[in-house]
């Protein structure tokens, strides 16, 4: 247990004093049918236990992506989905590709399950090199856009990635922020048995607090992970997050309004960034990943923290450093980052 090391989540504040523009949190709230839906559980149907196959709410994923229910699997978060990914799915012979710079979970879960692993170093501007994960190994995942720099890879490179690996070797894309300007490979999942799409609600749907993921896979991925999920935990989405997740990924016009929303705040935040000095990679998510020249990016951080403002550092790898991560907030959250920025690094 002493060569765990575990994710290490965004600083959270109980106070709610500060701006919060480090953890990639949806600053709109969820859709109104949704909290409905979760009230009208709250006063019925929380003595029973909910269906542990969640049947209505993987018809609802199902058509909300154009697939079949045998093509879900759903879990508490996509990390739990993810968790379900590593420990049933990854070959522990060999070992399992990432980039070096992505979602930090991925190395807690290969030390946690025993999974050998090897990161494949990204390009001179971030990108993911495509070409290094085409090599035998126990599976490739990868966040696209990947995370923490909000860089997305495009449809054709992932099927040329797709057509390039064995088909044995499990390739897990990590859609997270998808919602944000990205087009989805879910519909390739029909043409690759081993391609397997992880998503969440906790972003563009606003939720992150019901803990809600899924995975889009062909069915028999689906039903080796159902079988890993009944071995640890029959039950891991409640009711509450069941009703939400429906109504949510029902109300269609209140989903793209907010994916609608973080976008052009996204826009107006690196146009901002970028008259100020700041080297902005290209994001995709909702979130920005950016840096000025000259200044540590954890005194960045230090400063706007000092503000009132929580934005996120990294301090590995070294290259990251000079980088702060910033989510994407409300239109007037944006505007107080921008004239604090200005008023701390201005000459």
């Amino acid at each position: 247990m002493q060569k765990l090391t575990p994710y290490v989540p965004g600083e959270s504040d109980p106070s709610d004093s500060f701006i919060k523009l480090n953890t990639n949190e949806n600053p709109y709230g969820p859709s109104e049918k949704s909290l409905r839906a979760i009230r009208d559980v709250l006063g019925s149907q929380l003595r029973l236990y909910p269906d542990s196959d969640n049947i209505e709410l993987k018809k609802t994923i199902a058509k909300f992506h154009q697939l079949e229910p045998e093509n879900v699997f759903v879990g508490n978060g996509s990390d739990e989905v993810l968790a379900h990914v590593f420990r049933g799915l990854f070959k522990k012979n060999e070992p399992i590709l990432f980039p070096d710079i992505t979602y930090s979970f991925y190395p807690s879960y290969c030390n946690l399950f025993g999974i050998d692993f090897r990161r494949v170093e990204l390009d001179k501007k971030f990108r993911i090199k495509m070409d290094s994960l085409v090599c035998q190994s126990g599976g490739i995942i990868f966040p696209n856009p990947n995370a923490p720099t909000g860089i997305f890879v495009d449809v054709d490179h992932i099927k040329s990635l797709l057509n390039n690996v064995s088909s044995n070797c499990p390739v897990v894309i990590d859609e997270a922020y998808i919602d944000f300007g990205g087009v989805s490979v879910v519909p390739l999942v029909a043409e690759y048995p081993n391609l397997i799409v992880t998503r969440t609600l906790s972003k563009s749907h606003s939720l992150a607090g019901i803990r809600l993921g899924y995975a889009i896979a062909d069915k028999n991925i689906i039903q080796a992970l159902k079988l890993v999920k009944n071995s640890f935990n029959s039950y891991p989405v409640d009711s509450l997050a069941e009703a939400g997740a429906i109504a949510a990924l029902n109300d269609r016009e209140h989903f793209l309004k907010n994916c609608g929303n973080i976008i052009a705040n996204r826009s107006y935040l690196i146009s901002k960034l970028e008259k100020m000095g700041f080297s902005v990679l290209p994001a995709l998510g909702n979130f920005v990943c950016a840096r000025l020249e000259g200044v540590d990016g954890a005194l960045v951080a230090e400063k706007l923290k000092y503000k009132g403002i929580l934005v996120r550092h990294f301090k590995t790898p070294e290259r990251l450093s000079g980088f702060v991560r910033i989510t994407v907030g409300k239109m007037t959250d944006c505007q107080t980052l921008v004239s604090s920025l200005k008023h701390l690094f201005s000459p």
